[in-house]
């Protein structure tokens, strides 16, 4: 039954303050032998404390707590469903925790709520039957917490199993009527400040596709790899590795996402693929189809770690006869770039992209990979929303205006620049490209004199549909299945 929609506050009529009267949760008879500790709910729970306590990225640390656990194959991918998706569903979970219990949310201890989460995740966005979510949450806590923590969490988790998740956001959600951005927000579990950052890229189509664009960054993500230009074929990594040929890119094979660390595939382990984004590969490779005059495959990579571009531009001018020059600011990213790369024509660099020591005019097609919020790759990243802040974007905007300075004194005229960033945001795709070519295509920060001309994009992205008015090309996921990738390509003409 539908939740009648309230204004204002929830109610708190009748909601639990802890554990008094927590009975058994819906479906049992009387006392039963309590469940065994899950090691796949158990190794969720430690991601997201992992998230909580050493702010870790959540990618970096799964893959050694699936090891401590043991975990491999479905139960793998289970873990990683239930500490992903509590990770990207939090805004909402939130919201659903703070409407079924009297205490404030930032009155609950931090490990009860994690678990609160991971349980609410499970009643609310999987086929986990109800009683099975409720009771192994419950004993994680009462191993840990002791039974007056688990009365408490048993009774909110019953009250939450109360009602579906639909039911749930049209009772606490603003009215999509009188606030759409508002109410996709908390639907799709998005900060508010996100949820308009892609409203405003959407532009005249934000009303046929905010919400299918927030789901799909709200979703699952289908796993992408780059077969290594001259180590293997897509169609020969397919076939290794069970998965399909990409729709867009001529390197690129997607896996469906559930069978634990990626990194245990022959393949990945063996240097013949590397996980990338079909869109990261989709905007690199259209750097190398746009025309340059007289193009001698000197190539700089200016923001190259952990080194996946790199990969690609690096195996074709291996084929080529050519050169990539990659560039990192930090050490320790350096030496991914440089694992990632060996044995490739590439010479990493250790500097700051903005002041690198290299030659100006010298370089035949440049790849600024600026450092970004990373709003278009958020489904991937899924404790990276509850993190960023609207203040970080000026920061980053001023970081991005000086890195794509740099790559035009790098490139020589008649050379192009591939602007990109994973994110929608405005103020970090549009915006930037604006200040760089200017109101008579001089290029203010990149040196005196310094001419350029935007290309249109969309034809080096060939075969990709719906790619928009141009010059610039924004990838969707709920459009190309790829992050949401912005591409800008600039040819210097002084």
């Amino acid at each position: 039954m539908t939740a009648p929609r309230r204004s204002g506050r929830p109610q708190r009529k009748g909601r639990p303050a802890g554990p008094r009267g927590a009975g058994p949760p819906r479906g049992r008879q009387g006392p039963s032998r309590p469940p065994e500790l899950d090691p796949a709910r158990m190794a969720a729970l430690e991601l997201l404390t992992a998230v909580r306590v050493r702010n870790a990225y959540a990618n970096l640390a799964l893959p050694a707590i699936l090891r401590r656990h043991g975990l491999r194959d479905r139960d793998a991918g289970l873990a990683t469903e239930l500490g992903y998706g509590t990770l990207r569903a939090r805004g909402l979970l939130d919201a659903v925790i703070d409407a079924c219990t009297e205490r404030p949310l930032h009155r609950i201890e931090p490990p009860l709520l994690d678990a609160l989460r991971l349980g609410a995740y499970q009643l609310l966005r999987t086929r986990v039957p109800p009683h099975a979510a409720v009771d192994t949450t419950v004993e994680l806590v009462r191993v840990d917490a002791g039974s007056r923590s688990a009365g408490f969490v048993n009774a909110v988790l019953r009250k939450i199993g109360e009602q579906t998740e639909e039911a749930w956001v049209e009772q606490l959600a603003p009215d999509p009527k009188e606030d759409p951005v508002g109410h996709a927000a908390l639907a799709h579990s998005h900060p508010r400040w996100i949820a308009q950052a892609f409203a405003d890229a959407l532009g005249a189509r934000v009303d046929d596709e905010l919400d299918a664009a927030l789901a799909a960054d709200d979703a699952r993500p289908v796993v992408h790899l780059l077969a290594r230009p001259g180590e293997i074929t897509a169609e020969e990594l397919a076939l290794v590795t069970g998965g399909e040929q990409a729709p867009y890119s001529p390197y690129g094979v997607h896996l469906e996402p559930g069978g634990g660390d990626v990194g245990d595939l022959d393949a990945v382990r063996e240097g013949l693929a590397v996980v990338q984004d079909e869109g990261s590969q989709l905007v690199a490779l259209a750097l190398t189809r746009a025309p340059v005059d007289g193009d001698g495959h000197r190539w700089l990579d200016l923001c190259a770690g952990p080194g996946g571009k790199s990969v690609l531009l690096g195996g074709l001018l291996a084929l080529e006869g050519g050169t990539l020059d990659a560039v990192e600011s930090a050490e320790h990213r350096a030496e991914l770039v440089r694992r990632a790369v060996d044995g490739l024509p590439v010479t990493v660099h250790v500097a700051d992209g903005r002041t690198a020591p290299l030659p100006d005019a010298a370089f035949d097609r440049v790849l600024v990979d600026a450092p970004c919020t990373g709003l278009g790759a958020l489904r991937r990243r899924p404790e990276a929303r509850w993190r960023r802040r609207p203040e970080d974007v000026a920061e980053l905007t001023r970081l991005q205006r000086e890195l794509l300075a740099a790559a035009l004194r790098h490139v020589r005229p008649g050379g192009v620049v591939a602007y990109v960033t994973c994110s929608p945001h405005l103020a970090e795709t549009v915006g930037v490209v604006a200040a760089a070519t200017g109101s008579r295509g001089k290029q203010a920060a990149g040196g005196e004199g310094i001419t350029v001309e935007q290309i249109d994009a969309r034809p080096y992205l060939p075969d990709v549909p719906d790619l928009g008015p141009g010059p610039s090309v924004q990838l969707w996921p709920h459009r190309h299945g790829t992050d949401a990738m912005f591409l800008t390509l600039l040819r210097r003409t002084r």
